[in-house]
């Protein structure tokens, strides 16, 4: 994306899990990536100095410190606000942190200190909450021995060495009996922990007294903007006090407006052979056309074109404006040859392509092959659309995409007749060229470019892996920042475990939980003005009329947050909506105008979180209850919450897979290299074993039970401890908060905006409409990453993974659905399921909006949205925690009980029509996620919120 600290080296090359470099070849690499960001601007101060800058990009390289000795450090890219560049090298010791078998810390300590002379720059032992720690809510932490490193290489090689002795010590503890310790201990007249520690201090070898790893495995680059809060998409000020002291850096919070950066968006049409892809090595390159800051330029291949293009403009819509300058050179050398000069002399920060990854419209096999051209990161749009676009799947091409987020039909040709163009219609064929890069610069400026850089503020990475990686990566990197700075050590990823057993012994093939239910239970076309026929029960209007006080006190006062005393008109409005239900209830079968509303739960799965103080560490079990020092008669900080488990597992019972388990340790299998020897079962790798185990009982099982997979569903329930330590709810509450701090300063700036545009002040337009954008991303952002939150607890390899807590909150979101539903069933007809929400139609005479009329100065009047109001009083009835506890003196250790409920239904209508599809099988309905796609709905009023 922006200029790579590794020149044209791999960017792997730079992590700390790429190939061992000699200092000797990654000073060299330094120094070719200083002469490269030199061209562009990016230069070290020559002088110490102080300067303010807005941070762009980062990157890991090395430097030479006082001794000249090369040492790890993070090259850091700032923007001035004149425009102006330059970057300051950071050096950190990279570190990792190891667990020692217990009082062993000082002996293992000496050990890796002589052992690893050299390579280790500090060895110290630093308590830290460990969450996986019997009884650490009573203040309980474990040491760990911090290794500290010059550079990732020494890093990279100790962990490889220690790493193979943790897993094997792990293993052996595994596999010990601890009763048995326990009763050798009592005969031998000890105690246990005497005994073991004994023992532990005794090993010749301490290497077998490290039992945990922890943090090994951190990006550098990340280490550091965890552990120093810098993150890209900042203002710092700058202190450069010479080669031989560390730059000084500090955030500047009070400066809020970006810069605006240099963004180059190209694209490049290639030949090609008739039904095959363009190939780097034979075809060439016929054009390229790009962007830069809205000015457009095209270079053409004369060799290819058959005529000089002149300068033209393509503007699709006047708001996306496209003026080119064409530079016609006579052969691909000379094209190429422009296109790097221009790049030079304009000095891109950003550059951008629509599918850089693989090879439509990909600039990069053909300038790597053709020129060495490595010395960009480029921005992949084609990565925003897949992820955070939300559009559907056929629609990720570049065509499909600017139709639906810019609004115009982009010019279209066939792959094939593209050749064919070059010579006989070259116009058309740079219209083409042209209107790509038109689309891929204005859909990354108005999408992509605030929305990756708000995001950047948050998560401790580069602008390109914010973009690349996953939604679930980034919800991570963002615990890993949280946890550090509540001193809590970071578990390791979550493993496989293979061939796992049942509680009855049979092998898992997999194992998850029930997910949301969605579901299209009508079909036809549903218009405001077209009677539906409604079969209601008057004992549901019955229910809702003794319940009308209760259900607008709780929206008054919980929703709103008005006293109930401080309004004026509370009975009124309560006797109107019994007339409307009363009117109902008597004739409950009718033909009546629908009132077409979409009533869902706003931030379901982050709320129901918060609500239940759900968090990955809190799934305990009772062994970890029976450890904890809270654990007394009449506690209180049990919550048992069900959730349903799915597993699939073989029919073959224990017995039978211990047989086939016997019968492989008999075998051969092939060697591990050709030409080596047969190798015994015990000789496979743990993963190599599973597969044949695995292997062997399916074709056990298809010819003893003919069928090889069972599948059953049971209901679980799973003890929440509502005292663990908090961090990962307080970090979901407290981007949720944030997201609605957002949107509101987003409300504001929009008004300033208005008020602007009617003054006709030019400056101050732009300004408020930067800062509408800076705001809107940032609260898209925050929305992307709190609705990660809940999936990435069962990501594969996730640090904080809790199967039961994804169930939990599939389960209870069921229910709230489910419950909705049956009274929507009573009153009016649903239509179809979400996994958040219930779309349906009710009667045109049910009581809708109410204005509520108060004392309260700063809320003279609020509107109330009854139907959600009704739902709303159900939720707080049925899914509200009594039991939610907060630590209010650490030091006493002293624990508040209170009632915690964020559950609100928000409601979305009325519309004025519905399409649901129908299913093309008769007696099947087709499912939400398939007929979302063609569904077609019309607002006819503003959205109603209920907070």
């Amino acid at each position: 994306m922006v200029l790579r600290g590794g020149g044209g080296a791999d960017p792997e090359g730079t992590r700390d899990d790429g190939p061992a470099l000699s200092a000797l070849k990654r000073l060299e690499r330094s120094q070719r990536t200083d002469r490269l960001d030199a061209l562009f601007g990016f230069e070290r101060p020559a002088e110490p100095c102080e300067r303010t800058g807005w941070l762009i990009n980062m990157h890991p390289t090395e430097v030479l410190d006082e001794d000249r000795r090369a040492v790890s450090a993070v090259d850091y890219y700032f923007i001035q606000e004149d425009g102006s560049r330059f970057k300051v090298a950071l050096p950190y010791r990279p570190y990792f942190y190891v667990a020692t078998q217990q009082g062993c810390e000082r002996e293992v300590s000496s050990f890796l200190a002589k052992k690893f002379q050299g390579k280790i720059a500090k060895l110290e032992t630093v308590p830290k909450e460990d969450l996986d720690l019997p009884n650490h809510l009573v203040g309980l932490k474990r040491h760990y021995l911090k290794l500290s490193f010059s550079t990732v290489d020494e890093l990279v090689k100790v962990r490889k060495e220690i790493s193979p002795a943790v897993r094997k010590n792990r293993e052996r503890d595994q596999a010990s009996d601890v009763y048995t310790s326990m009763l050798s201990s009592a005969l031998a007249g000890g105690s246990l922990t005497t005994a073991e520690e004994g023992a532990s201090k005794k090993i010749t070898n301490q290497m077998d007294n490290i039992v945990d790893m922890r943090e090994y495995d951190v990006p550098y680059h990340m280490r550091l903007s965890i552990d120093l809060k810098i993150h890209v998409a900042h203002w710092y000020n700058v202190r450069y006090r010479g080669s031989t002291f560390p730059p000084e850096i500090t955030r500047r919070d009070d400066l809020v407006e970006r810069p605006d950066p240099v963004v180059l968006a190209f694209d490049i049409e290639t030949t090609k052979l008739p039904l095959k892809f363009p190939d780097a090595e034979t075809d060439q390159i016929m054009m390229i056309s790009y962007m830069i800051d809205g000015q457009g330029y095209l270079i053409t291949n004369r060799e290819i074109v058959s005529e000089d293009i002149e300068d033209f403009e393509f503007t699709p819509k006047p708001e996306y404006e496209g003026p080119f300058c064409v530079f016609n050179e006579p052969d691909e050398a000379h094209l190429i040859q422009r296109w790097f000069e221009h790049v030079q002399e304009t000095k891109p920060t950003i550059i951008v392509t629509y599918n850089g990854d693989f090879f439509d419209c990909n600039v990069l096999p053909f300038l790597k092959v053709r020129a060495g051209f490595c010395a960009h990161i480029l921005i992949v749009l084609s990565r925003w659309v897949k992820r955070d676009s939300y559009l559907p799947v056929g629609s990720h091409n570049l065509k499909a995409a600017a139709k639906a987020k810019l609004g115009y039909d982009p010019v279209e040709l066939d792959p094939e007749e593209m050749c064919r163009m070059a010579t006989e219609e070259p116009q058309t064929l740079a219209t083409y060229s042209v209107s790509d890069a038109v689309a891929t610069y204005y859909m990354y400026m108005k999408y992509v470019h605030p929305f990756i850089f708000a995001l950047c503020t948050i998560i401790p990475m580069e602008p390109d892996e914010v973009l690349r990686k996953g939604s679930g990566t980034l919800c991570e990197a963002l615990l890993m920042v949280q946890a550090y700075h509540a001193n809590i050590i970071f578990p390791n990823k979550q493993e496989q475990e293979f061939n796992k057993l049942t509680e009855d012994g049979h092998v898992l093939d997999s194992e998850t939980y029930v997910g949301g239910h969605v579901e299209a239970l009508e079909s036809g076309v549903f218009r405001s003005d077209i009677p539906c026929r409604f079969k209601m029960n008057p004992a549901a209007f019955d229910y809702l009329v003794q319940n009308v006080e209760k259900t607008l006190r709780h929206a008054i006062e919980e929703e709103e947050g008005l006293p109930l005393d401080q309004v004026t008109n509370f009975q009124e409005v309560c006797d109107e909506i019994k007339v409307k239900l009363n009117s109902l209830k008597d004739v409950p079968n009718r033909i009546e105008c629908p009132l077409i509303y979409h009533l869902d739960v706003g931030a379901m799965y982050p709320n129901i979180i918060l609500t239940n103080r759900l968090q990955p560490s809190a799934m305990v079990d009772e062994a970890t209850c029976a450890a904890c020092d809270f654990n007394k008669p009449g506690a209180n900080c049990q919550r048992r919450m069900t959730w349903q488990w799915r597993g699939e597992f073989m029919p073959a019972s224990r017995s039978e897979y211990h047989r086939i388990q016997q019968q492989l340790e008999s075998e051969k299998f092939p060697p591990l290299y050709p030409d080596g020897a047969p190798r015994a079962f015990h000789e496979l790798s743990r993963e190599e074993q599973a597969k044949y185990e695995k292997k062997r009982l399916a074709d056990y099982c298809r010819k003893a039970y003919k069928k090889i997979h069972v599948t059953k569903v049971e209901e679980r329930v799973t003890t929440i401890c509502q005292r663990e330590n908090s961090f990962y709810v307080d970090t979901v509450r407290a981007f949720r908060d944030r997201r609605y701090e957002f949107k509101g300063l987003h409300k504001v700036w929009k008004k300033k905006l208005s008020a602007a545009m009617e003054t006709g002040d030019a400056s101050e337009v732009k300004r408020c409409k930067n800062m509408e954008i800076l705001y809107d991303s940032l609260q898209l952002a925050h929305k992307c990453i709190l609705n990660s939150f809940y999936g990435y607890v069962m990501r594969k390899g996730a640090r904080w993974y809790s199967m039961e807590m994804a169930g939990i909150v599939c389960f209870t979101g069921a229910n709230i659905i489910t419950q909705a539903r049956e009274l929507i069933e009573q009153i009016g007809r649903p239509l179809e399921l979400d996994t958040d929400g219930i779309w349906c139609v009710l009667p045109n005479s049910f009581p809708e909006n109410f204005v509520i009329k108060s004392t309260n100065a700063k809320k003279p009047k609020v509107t109330i949205s009854y139907p959600g109001a009704m739902l709303n009083i159900l939720v707080k009835e049925g899914f509200t925690n009594d039991q939610y506890q907060e630590l209010q003196d650490p030091a006493s250790l002293t624990y508040v009980t209170r009632s915690e409920n964020s559950i609100f239904f928000e409601v979305d209508g009325p519309y004025l029509a519905m399409i649901l599809p129908a299913s093309k099988e008769e007696g099947k309905k087709l499912k939400k996620s398939s007929c979302h796609q063609i569904l077609l709905i019309f607002p006819q009023q503003p959205k109603t919120l209920c907070p």
